[in-house]
């Protein structure tokens, strides 16, 4: 019994959770989090808070439309079989990334200039605009090497880009996690954003680093299977 235990334990190994997965969920629990904790008036036209948006509450639509297409939708694309799988797919989202990334950032800065009417420092428009620029020129720069078809340097940029959109649930969750929104405290959130947006391309080029270390890992274990197929089987006693 205990042999046969050994044989199965032997060929099915417990693997650990891929580190992409884990990124994965955890976006996805930031973007819930986010959703309940600071959207949640969307859905209550009587909210107080209406009263601070309605300057901008047109623009509030296209631009969280293009936000939400930017951060959900973004992170399938680093699947690395679903790209290599599903170009046509992968190229679709990829349009749709890009395009909500460039009408994200200019109404973000716009949004951001018409609160300063309800009490916004300037600071906080110089701030989306280094926010919204960054955003534009890293998706940009990706979408330029993916017309090349330098695809190592478009992955690279994308990864960066990502990073630099994530900073929109990262302030909301830190923000709310340590409730440091309440009372709402315009030093400590500009501190925090500032903090977000300073670290997002440090962010984005750890996150390189280690994907291009799995790959290099994943690559010599390829070699070593297919050096191990290509060994020579010895017969009897030789």
């Amino acid at each position: 019994m205990s042999e046969h235990t050994g044989v199965i334990s032997e060929r099915s190994p417990v693997r650990p959770l891929p580190t992409k997965y884990v990124v994965f969920v955890a976006i996805v629990a930031m973007g819930t989090y986010v959703l309940y904790h600071n959207e949640s008036f969307l859905l209550d036209r009587s909210a107080p808070v209406w009263n601070h948006y309605d300057p901008c509450k047109w623009w509030l639509l296209p631009h969280g439309l293009a936000g939400a297409c930017a951060l959900f939708r973004a992170p399938m694309q680093f699947a690395e079989g679903f790209r290599r799988h599903h170009t046509t797919v992968h190229r679709t989202i990829g349009t749709f990334y890009v395009v909500g990334c460039f009408i994200l950032g200019p109404l973000g800065l716009y949004i951001q200039y018409l609160d300063e009417a309800q009490g916004a420092a300037r600071s906080f428009t110089i701030e989306t605009v280094i926010q919204s620029s960054t955003l534009m020129i890293t998706t940009g720069i990706g979408l330029y090497f993916a017309l090349k078809r330098q695809f190592i340097y478009h992955r690279q940029w994308m990864i960066r880009s990502y990073a630099v959109a994530l900073t929109f649930l990262e302030i909301r969750v830190i923000l709310g996690v340590f409730g440091l929104d309440q009372p709402f405290d315009w030093h400590v959130v500009e501190t925090v954003v500032w903090s977000c947006v300073a670290s997002s391309l440090l962010i984005g080029d750890i996150a390189n680093q280690l994907y291009e270390a799995h790959l290099t890992r994943r690559r010599a274990t390829s070699r070593g299977k297919d050096a191990a197929l290509r060994a020579p089987i010895a017969i009897g006693g030789e």
